[in-house]
């Protein structure tokens, strides 16, 4: 269940309260006559199953509730009531496979933008997994996969598609290209510095990397794993599974690929940059053709839920 609040014009009101009413998905609707100061107007409170959340939102934009007063959503954690159960059985489909959009849209949408945060985990996760393919230490990649913030534009850029939102998929575009290409050369600096210090030098590069040189080696395999990882991602992030995404994050070679192509450029061996490079895209490419397909198929299926199960009528609402 989900926790919705609307300010919303005193003309507005009942329609609202109308809308609710006809909804089999909501529950415990409370109302507060003029409640809201800034903007003014009545506050409409009630527990909402969350796959009605977004044909209700909907609904409400079309009363242009959004335009003169608010609409928020919030999960809930703990919801004990009778009213709010049979509202969640009523509701068509099920919690785990219901798409928030809005909720989707604003938690990738902040994850779009290009900031000083996302480029220095992006240049740290770089660096380590550039420190990982020469020491050729699996732990260091896994480390480096954990800790690459990429995803996050990844998965705006798949609902910016999906969604048509133009300004969210150049947001993305922007952090992803600038991003590995600042990450690199940051990488490709440190390798050099690292190298004149003594610690590191090339011979690492070109001696026998068993449990790394897949990173430079793409195959078939590459396609369909960075696929598999993309659909998991996005189902983690619509179905506010956070644990799932973790497994996703370690499964794909983008921060990896990223790191080797900085210490192949940094030591002069042109086939591993090359190499590496084809992985990168290979693995970006796979992601975002997964995580769009993922989303067009739960809108269809979320389309579908909603014919097969029209609200019902004030008569049977009250009947809940």
């Amino acid at each position: 269940m989900m926790h919705l609040r609307v300010i919303c014009p005193a003309d507005t009101t009942q329609a609202v309260l109308d809308l609710l009413h006809a909804e089999p998905g909501t529950a415990n609707v409370v109302i507060h006559r003029g409640a809201a100061i800034d903007p003014i107007g009545d506050v409409i409170i009630c527990d909402i199953a969350r796959e009605s959340a977004t044909g209700v939102i909907a609904e409400l934009k079309t009363l242009a509730v959004h335009e003169r007063g608010s609409i928020a959503l919030d999960s809930i954690a703990v919801a004990i009531s009778d009213a709010a159960r049979r509202a969640e059985l009523a509701a068509p489909g099920g919690g785990d496979d219901a798409v928030v959009w809005e909720e989707i849209e604003q938690r990738t949408g902040e994850e779009s933008r290009l900031s000083v945060t996302f480029l220095l985990f992006l240049t740290i996760a770089t660096i380590i997994a550039g420190i990982g393919v020469l020491l050729d230490q699996p732990i260091l990649i896994v480390g480096a996969m954990v800790v690459g913030p990429e995803f996050g534009p990844l998965a705006a850029l798949c609902v910016g598609i999906i969604r048509w939102r133009p300004p969210v998929i150049a947001r993305s575009l922007l952090a992803l290209v600038v991003g590995f290409v600042v990450a690199i050369g940051v990488t490709l600096l440190v390798t050099l510095g690292l190298t004149a210090l003594g610690v590191i030098n090339r011979e690492m590069l070109l001696a026998d990397r068993p449990l790394t040189d897949f990173i430079w080696r793409p195959d078939a395999l590459s396609w369909v794993v960075a696929f598999l990882a993309g659909v998991a991602g996005v189902l983690s992030l619509t179905a506010a599974k956070s644990g799932a995404l973790i497994g996703v994050l370690i499964s794909v070679t983008t921060v990896p690929a990223a790191g080797n192509i900085a210490v192949a450029l940094a030591y002069g061996v042109p086939d591993e940059a090359l190499g590496s490079s084809l992985q990168l895209v290979i693995n970006l490419s796979a992601i975002v053709f997964a995580g769009t397909l993922t989303l067009a198929i739960q809108r269809v299926l979320g389309h579908s839920a909603r014919v097969a199960h029209p609200p019902r009528n004030n008569a049977m609402r009250s009947a809940k």
